[in-house]
């Protein structure tokens, strides 16, 4: 389902190009994210969605078998005890498709990253 071929420009291309299950669960990841994080520019970045707010805050992506989820290494960090029962890295987690999503647990990751992008305009 990997789709490096596909050079999408919009959030929209991006998500169109997968099937429509995966579909919806992209939407959802985008909803979760534009909630959390209303003032966020969504772009293509890497070529998958990222979204920027005094920085980059998170980027999402669908994969043959999952979806990944990469909220930098301050993102991981911090819940790394939340995504112990997921495959992560430093900068990365991944969600297995046919198992729940968990949305909730995208909105906590994504309101942190919100906060700690707003600490480091104050800091500069």
């Amino acid at each position: 389902m990997d789709k490096a071929k596909i050079h999408p420009s919009t959030v929209d291309d991006y998500i169109a190009q997968y099937p429509e299950d995966v579909q919806e669960i992209l939407q959802q990841i985008r909803a979760v994210i534009r909630e959390a994080a209303p003032n966020a520019q969504e772009r293509i970045s890497y070529q998958m969605p990222g979204y920027h707010l005094n920085g980059m805050l998170v980027w999402f992506g669908a994969h043959q078998d999952h979806i990944g989820f990469y909220p930098t290494g301050t993102g991981i960090e911090a819940f790394k005890e939340d995504i112990s029962g997921y495959k992560f890295s430093k900068g990365a987690v991944q969600f297995a498709l046919g198992k729940p999503i968990p949305y909730e647990l995208i909105r906590k990751i994504v309101e942190f990253r919100v906060v700690e992008n707003k600490r480091k305009i104050k800091v500069t």
